[in-house]
């Protein structure tokens, strides 16, 4: 007799590493909009409209990815193409399947993208609410550079932004209320 598991038994029983050697990500098409609007909302306090989705991904620097594990949508990415760098717009991954290696590898992607299309750097703004977002992306070798004061329209909340850069001897000078206290 065959042991039949449900979802969340698979879902604890199942590795990191196996659950990245099993998602493939691939470029984000129409059918994928209600997981992806799903995921957004169990993601997000303020989260994005299925028409704010659209009006972004029909501009011709605007890039839709997913992360799809078992014919599930369970991540996706937004990101804009710059002749020099990429920038995230809206990053997320299903609750339920967060810190599997699935953020890291849409991050890795992007990362990839780096080395063959001649652009240095990727960047992102984050709430400054958002700790655990703030934390998968240092942990992906981000670094909060500034700042950004009252970012957000829905809230007057402000925001870190994040950049990884391929450029490792870099100088790091942060820019904060503390650095700019030192210089006066």
């Amino acid at each position: 007799m065959g042991l039949k598991r449900t979802k969340d038994q698979f879902d604890t029983e199942t590795s990191t590493d196996e659950v990245a050697l099993r998602t493939q990500i691939r470029w984000l098409i129409r059918r994928d909009m209600d997981e992806v609007l799903a995921i957004e909302g169990t993601s997000f306090e303020f989260p994005w409209t299925e028409e704010e989705f659209l009006c972004c991904l029909r501009q011709r620097n605007c890039i839709g990815t997913v992360a799809e594990l078992d014919h599930e949508i369970v991540g996706f990415m937004i990101y804009e193409l710059h002749q020099s760098m990429l920038r995230i717009l809206n990053f997320a991954v299903a609750p339920k399947l967060r810190r599997q290696g699935i953020g890291g590898q849409m991050v890795q992607r992007l990362v990839d993208k780096l080395s063959q299309q001649r652009r240095r750097e990727i960047v992102l703004e984050v709430r400054e609410t958002n700790l655990d977002a703030q934390l998968f992306f240092a942990d992906c070798n981000f670094r909060a550079l500034s700042v950004l004061r009252n970012h957000y329209d829905d809230t007057l909340e402000d925001a870190y932004y994040m950049r990884y850069s391929l450029r490792s001897n870099e100088a790091f000078t942060p820019n904060n209320r503390l650095a700019d206290y030192d210089a006066a």
